[in-house]
């Protein structure tokens, strides 16, 4: 392929001089480039990294680098993004956020080490049982954030809600394709189960989800209840063994404990008011 040089005049532009006519129509010809090849990150910075380069005295190869990296970085971070508005978290909460010196009892280190995903990689279960206001949900979340920034496919929903969504989709004759999309992310977090008893189709719908998953795709579950009193959701006992059976072998167990952290939270905010003066 025949190439053609441009030589260059010496009205090189470093710190906003005026540029050569030469430079000028090359800086337009690389935007041109970058449009068709979808490299927005590179059009709007070779030329102030290009003055960088030339004010450091840098090699032709390091500026290419620097340019590549920029557009990788930018691209990384929209593809993040882009998977924590697919995962349709409650809100965006992580690990680092959580506060694991009011729950002493909860592995920090464990749980930093599940966060850095191998077990999504070996699809292994986290389940995370405790009362209401211990934290569940924030560290469930703070998984699938973790997740994201990893690039998986994740998605967050209630027990309710994932009920819902299968039975309209049976309702309509599209059960098998909504099974077909749940299966298809690398993980899903199932919040609340135990809050509202499931009828017995949607407690089997629930289970066609967690027996596709199990020992191929990991699952994130918390409840409020014990296993021991799961059978007020799954009022099938057999039925209930078995969501047990999958979701209980090589799972990573947290008890979050009793003791609300809200609760805990909203008394140490009563207890920084001032107090009112004596008359």
């Amino acid at each position: 392929m025949k190439t053609t040089s441009v030589t260059l005049v010496p009205e090189v532009s470093v710190g906003g001089e005026t540029l050569a006519p030469a430079i000028t129509l090359a800086a337009a010809t690389i935007r041109q480039y970058c449009r068709q090849l979808r490299l927005p990150t590179i059009a709007s910075q070779f030329e102030s990294l290009a003055e960088a380069a030339v004010r450091e005295g840098q090699s032709h190869l390091l500026y290419m680098d620097a340019l590549l990296a920029a557009e990788v970085e930018e691209r990384e971070r929209h593809a993040v993004e882009q998977r924590l508005r697919e995962a349709k978290l409650p809100r965006l909460k992580t690990l680092d956020g959580f506060d694991f010196a009011q729950m002493p009892h909860l592995s920090a280190t464990q749980l930093r080490y599940l966060a850095q995903g191998s077990y999504i990689e070996r699809g292994e279960p986290v389940l995370f049982l405790g009362d209401c206001g211990t934290g569940k949900t924030h560290l469930a979340t703070g998984l699938c954030v973790a997740a994201c920034q990893q690039k998986k496919r994740v998605r967050f929903t209630t027990a309710a809600g994932l009920v819902n969504d299968l039975v309209e989709a049976q309702q309509h004759n599209q059960l098998s394709r909504a099974l077909a999309r749940w299966s298809r992310y690398d993980l899903i977090a199932i919040d609340e189960v135990g809050y509202v008893p499931l009828v017995e189709v949607g407690a089997e719908l629930l289970f066609q989800v967690i027996s596709e998953r199990a020992e191929k795709a990991a699952v994130i579950i918390t409840s409020n209840l014990p296993f021991s009193e799961w059978t007020q959701v799954f009022t099938n006992p057999r039925l209930c063994k078995a969501i047990l059976d999958r979701l209980t072998d090589r799972a990573h167990i947290f008890e979050t404990g009793t003791e609300s952290y809200r609760f805990k939270r909203t008394l140490e905010k009563r207890r920084q008011y001032p107090k009112p003066s004596q008359p």
